[in-house]
């Protein structure tokens, strides 16, 4: 797709000039004789580089300047002039342009300051969506009763370093709360280092938690740091600690009582400064009882008890999530977002969500491809449930 430049120059010759060399080099070229028709021009349309004169009737290129980045802060503005000297350029910076390149400009010049400028928008606008996408990560949506219990506990407990278990059936966000708690902690700049307990196999989850020294058994062919470290002086989400074998929950006992661990076939003790945040799907005194979780680790870990609940007992917030995932996955997708009717969110909130969030946001996203414009009772019926004939 080309890349959009807009000159603003009074000098008929110097934008036919401009325009042509920058047509050659694959640029689409957009012109402006003044002041006032560039900022015209740039309230109608979206360039990706701006190249302005100074010296101009009606309006100058600063007051060009200035008024369009109020309207839009992202576009590059690179300022040309005849007339130029260093308190000129400097000014022109400062007031936010990129770059002050004099007249006759060197083509050369010009087309590097162009690239440069344009890669540096890309830059910025994608460091923008990020923190937008991060920010929408954390993001904990539903008015219910079980979700505001959830956030006042979080921002009651998030301050402190107490350690947290949070508790709930598969997909109904556990991670978000521990993001949430990490997010508003006093740790909110160190490391978030999650770990799916369920994932590692049982002979390598030491390892894992812990570290390993070179040597230390027949793959460990270089030292290797583990998880505790990483996180320290942040936060370690221990997911689904449920299923971690015996041993290894002896030590992560020990990493809690004493603050530190011991990296596999190593003796040095390691400080760590860690604060753990667990979270299951099972029910840990059950486990208790049936020999297979310490009792002693599930009150070390359980000093504030969050449970989440499901999206079958929250059905009230179905509505703000199905709009929030709406925006979410139309934006990722770089498509204008989707309506839905009220027939169709109401069949929605008549589902059993036997997955939870994590089945809605999916069911989500298969509406946005597969339905026209508006999402209907109709398209839900069709695919909700992609098994069903």
């Amino acid at each position: 797709m080309s890349q959009t430049i807009l000159i603003i120059d009074d000098e008929k010759a110097i934008r036919r000039t401009l325009g042509e060399i920058l047509s050659f080099e694959g640029f689409t070229i957009d012109e402006a004789a003044d002041g006032a028709e560039g900022i015209k021009k740039i309230k109608e349309n979206n360039y990706d580089c701006i190249l302005c004169d100074i010296k101009m009737p009606k309006m100058d290129g600063m007051e060009v300047l200035i008024q369009a980045r109020e309207e839009k802060p992202d576009i590059p503005f690179i300022m040309i002039s005849g007339h130029g000297n260093i308190e000129t350029a400097v000014e022109a910076v400062k007031k936010g342009a990129y770059d002050f390149i004099s007249k006759p400009p060197d083509l050369n010049r010009l087309l590097i300051t162009i690239r440069n400028a344009m890669e540096k928008k890309n830059l910025v606008t994608e460091t923008k969506q990020l923190r937008k996408r991060i920010n929408r990560g954390v993001e904990m949506i539903g008015e219910s009763a079980g979700m505001q219990k959830i956030r006042d506990t979080i921002e009651k407990v998030a301050p402190t370093d107490a350690r947290v278990l949070v508790t709930g059936e598969n997909g109904v966000g556990k991670e978000m709360v521990a993001r949430k708690i990490h997010e508003l902690s006093t740790r909110a700049n160190g490391p978030l280092v999650e770990v799916n307990c369920a994932a590692i196999p049982s002979e390598l989850i030491e390892s894992e938690l812990f570290g390993h020294e070179k040597g230390s058994f027949t793959s460990a062919i270089k030292q290797r740091i583990g998880k505790f470290e990483q996180a320290s002086g942040g936060t370690l989400f221990l997911d689904e600690i449920g299923d971690m074998s015996h041993d290894a929950q002896a030590k992560v006992l020990r990493a809690l009582q004493e603050g530190k661990i011991t990296r596999v076939g190593g003796d040095k003790e390691i400080k760590v400064d860690v604060r753990v945040i667990a979270a299951t799907n099972k029910d840990l005194m059950q486990e208790v009882e049936e020999k297979k979780f310490r009792l002693d680790l599930y009150h070390r870990l359980s000093v504030i008890l969050i449970h989440v609940p499901s999206l079958n007992d929250r059905k009230d917030d179905i509505p703000m999530l199905v709009q929030h995932f709406l925006q979410d996955i139309c934006d990722e997708y770089k498509q204008p977002e989707k309506e839905i009717d009220d027939a169709a969110l109401t069949a929605l909130q008549q589902y059993n969500w036997t997955g939870n969030i994590r089945e809605l946001r999916n069911v989500v996203e298969r509406l946005i491809i597969l339905s026209d414009k508006k999402i209907t009772k109709k398209d839900i019926e069709m695919y909700i449930n992609p098994q069903t004939p």
